[in-house]
């Protein structure tokens, strides 16, 4: 049995966008994306916001039906006919757990939902059983199950949205910014919640946010996006310790570190020039236009992501 779980291979995911009565264009969102996830790994997805993080995610459980491209599962491709049963083995928590949760249904009719769409349930008795053993692995007690979503904290409903995911004993969970609408401390609580299931379950996650000390605590490997494409893919630690792609080290710069003596010392790498538009992409590397290492190659043609040592993937010319 092979290590990788979900393998992307050239994922592009073009939305049209109407500029006048008769002439639409695309919006590469996703352009040209691989990379795979292994068993019980997680593998972190960052970059700014409307680098096509979300999009990518959605894309690879068909929320989206991408352009081109193709998504493996355990070997077997993803595709519009096996998506329903394949949905037992790939779920989703959503960014925001005010709007996806439904406001007409209690807790227990919420994570009972995916039990009864997939009949893992053969009567009332062994349903209610399921549901509180899954409320227990998130932190909820029995009492909360009557109880409706708008009852609860921020951080309670983003634990049913992961209970709801886990009802149906998934391998693989995309986590769609889950922490980036609670609070600090609750956001600590829901990342330890993560670690312990993936340790109980050995689930993979596809950890997407934008907060990379969240996501280099969290994952294994971390890849790095930047107008729809990955720019740098490495273990953690190395992505976190030597940078090589000039917009990670930019973002990395900008990550807030609780010492006064070190962050004196060390220098902010500053963007210039604002974010190209996906409907006006530059030609060649898509950040060229911002890079201080950009030469006349850069405008010419789009780098290809290469090893540069250790399992470390970088798509730059000049690095």
């Amino acid at each position: 049995m092979s290590d990788t779980l979900v393998e992307v291979k050239n994922l592009k995911q073009y939305f049209p966008i109407r500029v006048s009565l008769t002439r639409t264009i695309p919006l590469k969102a996703v352009d040209d994306v691989s990379f795979t996830v292994g068993r019980g790994e997680t593998l972190g997805l960052v970059g700014e916001s409307g680098c096509g993080k979300t999009t990518v995610g959605r894309s690879i459980l068909r929320l989206y039906e991408p352009t081109a491209g193709e998504v493996l599962f355990d070997g077997e491709p993803v595709t519009a006919k096996n998506i329903q049963r394949m949905r037992k083995q790939m779920q989703m928590v959503f960014q925001d757990p005010y709007s996806s949760l439904d406001p007409r249904m209690t807790v227990e009719d919420i994570i009972g939902e995916p039990l009864d769409v997939h009949h893992l349930c053969s009567n009332r008795k062994e349903r209610r059983e399921k549901i509180l053993e899954l409320m227990n692995y998130v932190g909820l007690n029995s009492e909360h199950a009557r109880r409706y979503a708008h009852e609860f904290s921020g951080g309670q409903r983003q634990r049913i949205g992961i209970a709801r995911a886990l009802a149906v004993d998934p391998k693989f969970i995309v986590c769609d910014e889950p922490v980036s609408a609670l609070d600090v401390s609750i956001q600590a609580q829901v990342i330890n919640m993560f670690e312990d299931l993936q340790e109980k379950l050995g689930v993979a996650y596809l950890f997407i946010a934008h907060d990379l000390l969240v996501v280099h605590h969290i994952s294994r490997r971390i890849a790095v996006m930047y107008l729809g494409k990955i720019v740098e893919i490495a273990d953690a630690d190395e992505l976190n310790s030597h940078p090589v792609h000039p917009y990670t080290e930019s973002l990395l710069s900008a990550v807030p570190i609780p010492d006064p003596e070190v962050t004196r010392a060390r220098q902010r790498i500053l963007l210039e020039g604002d974010v190209p538009s996906p409907l006006n992409m530059p030609s060649g590397c898509a950040f060229r236009s911002r890079c201080r290492y950009a030469t006349e190659k850069c405008a010419q043609e789009c780098p290809a992501l290469r090893d540069v040592g250790g399992e470390h993937f970088v798509a730059c010319w000049n690095r």
